[in-house]
């Protein structure tokens, strides 16, 4: 994986960001980093293939139908097999960058983001937007 600060700093430096894995349960992760980026007033959009709207914003049911999809970092808070999918989008869309949540990897993933010349795209393996996003924001100042 390339340097993850500053795949960091490009996926946080983006005009757009995309949230995958946001549901109605506010107990969730994805329903929590859609709301961090609500109370930071980042323009985030919702990913949910059945829901027409999450915590008060109008969604879109595929990365594919973002209007401005090579301006939007995506956040993917997805169980492994829904999250290669998604990056399959998202490399054929131009997607900036990706954070993948912990969780939302797994060795089937990984493969594909080294295979598919990813890895300067997409973070993964650990940190969580939750817990640094903040200071990465800070450092984009």
């Amino acid at each position: 994986m390339a340097n993850i600060s500053a795949i960091q700093k490009t996926f946080l430096a983006a005009p757009h960001f995309a949230v995958v894995g946001a549901s109605k349960d506010t107990r969730k992760y994805g329903t929590k980093i859609l709301k961090w980026y609500q109370q930071r007033s980042f323009d985030v959009t919702p990913v949910h293939p059945k829901e027409k709207e999450l915590e008060g914003i109008q969604t879109v049911s595929a990365i594919t139908e973002l209007p401005s999809p090579k301006e939007t970092s995506v956040s993917i808070i997805t169980p492994p097999k829904i999250t290669l999918g998604i990056l399959e989008q998202a490399k054929n869309l131009s997607v900036p960058a990706l954070w993948l949540q912990p969780g939302a990897e797994d060795e089937i993933v990984i493969k594909y983001i080294k295979e598919n010349g990813l890895s300067d795209r997409v973070i993964y393996g650990g940190p969580c937007l939750l817990v640094e996003g903040d200071d990465i924001a800070r450092s984009l100042l």
